[in-house]
């Protein structure tokens, strides 16, 4: 009998997989409308087929989301604060000091080190978005760009650096000549302290000691 009840069961089963597939079969000839989120009957819509004619069409993603990163390199810092949070390490900075402050961001903050490289692995990112909290002057935000595939894995590295080989060497350069400088006014200074004769304090007075108090018996 057990037999039999399987066989009558699977039966039931598939004739009622069929009914709805037939049902939505007949209801995909029709569209549906776009709706937005906020409609009151926005989950009734259930018949029809909503199809997205991607790339040509694509549906809106929310404003605030964690999506591809973008550094806006000309009020970056080079602080560093991001590469050091990353959790993953996909953020690599090579930085240089400047000699001198060289510009300001678009709040104000002065400019002293120049970002030789500044890359990020979006392959290796977890999308956290703690790179973004910490970055002082906000010059590192996601953006709503989700869509970035490509046959290649290296080209998820994306490079933000405006620096070319030839600025870069230079920046080194200034750098070491700007250190070898303050070097040999350093060594020259403390040659000077050794040179000059030190003067003897003339002897002072005698400090007064109090005596001290007999203890009464």
């Amino acid at each position: 009998m057990s037999y039999f009840k399987n066989i009558s069961y699977a039966l039931r089963t598939v004739r009622k997989g069929l009914t709805l597939t037939i049902r939505y079969f007949f209801s995909a000839r029709f569209k549906r409308n776009k709706r937005p989120v906020t409609a009151a009957n926005y989950f009734e819509a259930e018949n029809g087929t909503f199809t997205v004619q991607y790339p040509r069409e694509e549906i809106l993603v929310p404003d605030h989301g964690r999506y591809k990163l973008h550094n806006e390199i000309d009020d970056c810092i080079v602080c560093d604060k991001c590469a050091k949070i990353c959790p993953v390490d996909c953020i690599e900075i090579e930085p240089i000091r400047a000699v001198e402050e060289y510009g300001k961001t678009s709040d104000g903050t002065p400019l002293r080190i120049h970002a030789a490289k500044f890359d990020i692995d979006m392959a290796k990112c977890c999308f956290c978005g703690l790179c973004t909290v910490v970055c002082p002057t906000e010059c590192l935000t996601m953006t709503d760009e989700f869509d970035y595939s490509t046959s290649n894995i290296l080209d998820h590295n994306f490079s933000f650096s405006k620096m070319t080989e030839r600025e870069i060497n230079e920046k080194k350069l200034e750098l070491e000549e700007f250190q070898k400088e303050k070097e040999a006014i350093k060594n020259t200074s403390g040659a000077e302290k050794q040179a000059k004769p030190v003067m003897k304090k003339p002897a002072g007075k005698p400090v007064f000691k109090p005596r001290p108090i007999p203890k009464r018996k």
